[in-house]
């Protein structure tokens, strides 16, 4: 089993791939992690990541396709969920053809649907814990930056450097241009589905389980 999420930056993508590993132990492949660990290496390759990234831009499609190449070469498992890729249509027909050489496919792509304005609240407010990924909000979901994670008990509270609402709009309209051409492409290949990203987060699970089990 292959899943791919779509959806904005903030529509919770994350989350819901979390929950897939726990309930069929799938292996997350997030390139948004991978990049951001790239990010903050300070080796070359980070450097040129963090001068994408910081402003909220993409980064090329040459790095994220190396990245990904790599984690499919080295990790044994029954099957991926891939979290922010692909990205562009260029992605997923490389995609496409990493998966053919491990002689395997996408099962399904699942589509989370969210109003723009919301997530700029969403995201602008949110910060999660550095040890296990726990994530909050600054109201819907509080907790003091010396307060302990609930999870796993880490103190250490950080926010992104790009959920700012700048920032945020910025990748906003590159999700829109680069990336919401995926629904089509993967419409016209019968296997995508779509859920409402702002839902309470076990509702949205159980919409995913029902497609993923049907």
């Amino acid at each position: 089993m292959n899943i791919i999420f779509l959806g904005a930056p903030g529509a919770g993508k994350g989350t819901q791939a979390r929950k897939l590993v726990a309930d069929f132990g799938l292996v997350q492949l997030s390139t948004g992690d991978m990049l951001r660990e790239s990010q903050s290496s300070n080796t070359e390759i980070g450097k040129k990541v963090a001068s994408i990234m910081n402003p909220g831009e993409l980064v090329s499609d040459d790095i994220v396709i190396s990245l990904i190449k790599e984690r499919l070469s080295n990790t044994h498992a029954t099957g991926f969920i891939f979290d922010g890729f692909p990205r562009t249509i260029g992605q997923a027909g490389a995609l496409d053809t990493l998966l053919d050489v491990h002689d395997t496919s996408i099962t399904a792509v699942i589509e989370m649907k969210v109003d723009n304005e919301a997530l700029v609240d969403r995201i602008t407010g949110r910060y999660t814990c550095a040890e296990c990924g726990e994530v909050y909000h600054e109201s819907s979901r509080p907790l003091l930056p010396t307060s302990v994670c609930i999870k796993c008990g880490s103190v250490k509270l950080k926010k992104r450097i790009d959920d700012n609402e700048e920032s945020l709009r910025t990748r906003l309209d590159e999700y829109n241009n680069k990336t919401a051409p995926l629904i089509e492409y993967y419409l016209n290949k019968g296997i995508l589905y779509s859920v409402d990203g702002l839902e309470e987060i076990e509702v949205i699970n159980s919409a995913i389980n029902k497609i993923l089990l049907k």
